[in-house]
């Protein structure tokens, strides 16, 4: 008998509509002939299980509200969660807690590494015993007073302003004169209640893919990101204003590096389900920048290219991530 999987897509962040589209995708590379797979639009208020008629006009049926005390919608019981909601709550822990308590299998890695990697401070708190390099940073709390001078002496500039909780780059700004810092701060906290300042590192920017697969640890080709604009902002990751190389134009040993660093980086978290993690490869070393915890999966997005790259067909990836959380 074929189990049921639930593709969760929507969320309450302003990443819901890449995520609608990133959990459409999902959704139709999941093997039929193995999976009932079924859509689940997360709203605010409810739970909705849904099929489209025509996506690119956005005439969607909804075909009823989840049970959320059962996970279940019209008698079918969803027996895998496959969460591709971008920011809260599918990245920061809270709806894999949920299904932790439900006893359900997700894709994604445990609720406490979601919640590890979602938070930028955290993470970098919980990753500096690996020997990872990371850029120096200021930490601040919304309405915690704050010395521009200070941050100016402590990391120079330019710099990089970022919500400590957020995604698809949502309220990023690189500040080039210590005058346009309080702006940047006024813009990232209407994303977050925390931020980070941090030290703009000079190299060339790589991400990397890393998930379980039969109880190993798999890194997809190393992908080397050019950006049209100042850095690798909304624009650049989906609207065509980058190039992605993949496999990146680096040496063999450089990718190894790279890699080594992934997997490493991967098992100090401890959990199964599918990261990406973007890196600054600079004359200094690798520098990690984030975590994704639930990486885009649209058509076009990062790592569906390495998977491709790889040469894993979409299926056979999906099932594997599917089989790793069972």
């Amino acid at each position: 008998m074929k189990i049921n999987i639930a593709v969760i897509y929507g969320g309450i962040s302003s990443e819901r509509d890449i995520s609608i589209k990133s959990g459409r995708f999902a959704a139709s590379q999941i093997d039929r002939s193995k999976y009932n797979v079924f859509e689940i639009l997360f709203n605010a208020d409810n739970w909705q299980l849904v099929e489209w008629d025509d996506f690119d006009e956005g005439i969607m049926r909804v075909l009823g509200e989840v049970d959320k005390g059962k996970f279940s919608c019209n008698g079918i019981k969803f027996d895998v969660a496959c969460i591709t909601i971008h920011g809260i709550p599918g990245e920061n822990g809270l709806l894999q807690g949920y299904f932790e308590m439900m006893g359900i299998p997700v894709t994604t890695c445990s609720s406490f590494v979601c919640t590890v990697a979602f938070n930028k401070y955290s993470c970098k708190a919980f990753l500096r015993d690996t020997g990872v390099k990371l850029a120096p940073d200021v930490f601040l709390h919304k309405g915690e007073p704050y010395s521009v001078d200070a941050i100016v002496e402590k990391l120079s500039l330019p710099v990089f302003v970022k919500p400590s909780d957020g995604g698809s780059s949502f309220g990023i700004t690189k500040v080039q004169e210590a005058i346009d810092i309080p702006a940047a701060i006024d813009a990232a906290f209407k994303e977050s209640d925390t931020l980070l300042i941090e030290q703009a590192v000079v190299g060339r920017e790589m991400t990397q893919a890393v998930y379980m697969a039969d109880s190993k640890v798999i890194t997809l080709p190393v992908t080397e990101i050019i950006t049209q604009n100042e850095y690798f902002d909304y624009e650049a990751k989906y609207l065509g204003k980058s190039e992605e190389i993949c496999p990146a134009n680096i040496s063999e040993s450089q990718a190894q590096d790279i890699s080594y660093w992934t997997e490493k980086i991967y098992k100090h978290l401890g959990s199964p389900g599918l990261l990406r993690m973007d890196y600054i490869f600079s004359k200094e070393g690798v520098y990690l920048l984030e975590i994704n915890a639930t990486p885009g999966m649209t058509k076009q997005s990062l790592v569906p290219k390495m998977v491709r790259e790889a040469g894993i067909d979409m299926k056979e990836f999906f099932t594997q991530l599917i089989e790793s959380a069972r």
